[in-house]
């Protein structure tokens, strides 16, 4: 019944058209991986890169100096380290507080965000900083991220430096906003510093604490492989899971 339609609908010189169209895009989808290269007469067929293996940074390059973009960056750097102390830090003194049955006359199952709450905080904070720092400054946040990528040759020596630098000073202002604002608390609680449960001694702390900084800096790692950048990398949903898991195991040891 629809034969004399289709051929007449074949015949159609605006449906040939967009068939062909079809399927030249079809076949380039098919086909934009591979890549043939004709070796001494012969043809060779091999996966083609669909990205650029960046060259690596120089160790020393005086230049960087004369650039704003280098100061803009550790700015960047310095604002979003004190404020993921401060909201972090604040976290966990809040959470000693309100689990400290001294001070606190509520239930502590039923009081607080928890050692969850303060996973979250922590993840949340390194979401939300990576994505407004990452087009400015990479979204280091922390100095072993930047160490890390200066032994990969990501990052010069004197934008390493700086970076260092400007975290450190971020922290301890960040720390310094919460001395000032709680100072008591600060205090009681010893700045909300990690410290060792019962049971635990100092090698398994250090221990607890190498690992999570290997998972945080394997993570931005594999996140901008340029490979993955190629494709579907999505670095602030990568360091926020890895930021969640990250307190949940050290918190239990320390």
């Amino acid at each position: 019944m629809f034969a004399p339609y289709i051929h007449s609908l074949s015949r159609s010189p605006l449906f040939t058209h967009s068939l062909n169209e079809h399927f030249h895009s079809l076949k380039h989808n098919m086909t934009k991986d591979i890549e043939t290269t004709a070796e001494q007469g012969g043809g060779a067929e091999f996966s083609a890169k669909d990205y650029q293996d960046p060259p690596p940074a120089p160790l020393i390059d005086l230049e960087e100096l004369t650039k704003w973009s280098l100061y803009r960056a550790a700015i960047a750097e310095f604002i979003a380290t004190l404020l993921f102390l401060y909201v972090t830090v604040l976290t966990v003194i809040g959470y000693n507080v309100q689990t400290d049955p001294v001070k606190n006359t509520v239930d502590p199952d039923c009081g607080g965000v928890g050692i969850l709450g303060i996973a979250w905080a922590f993840g949340g904070m390194i979401f939300i900083l990576v994505y407004c720092t990452a087009g400015i400054s990479g979204g280091h946040i922390n100095p072993a991220v930047t160490f890390g990528l200066f032994v990969g040759r990501k990052v010069s020596l004197i934008r390493a430096l700086l970076y260092m630098v400007a975290q450190c000073l971020g922290a301890i202002c960040g720390c310094g906003l919460v001395k000032a604002f709680q100072k008591t608390y600060y205090n009681s609680y010893g700045g909300g510093a990690n410290q060792l449960q019962d049971g635990f001694n100092k090698g398994t702390g250090l221990g607890a604490e190498i690992i999570g900084t290997f998972v945080l800096v394997y993570t931005v790692f594999s996140a901008t492989d340029p490979k993955r950048s190629a494709r579907d990398s999505h670095v602030p949903v990568c360091s926020l899971l890895s930021s969640i898991n990250e307190p949940i195991f050290i918190f239990e040891s320390n």
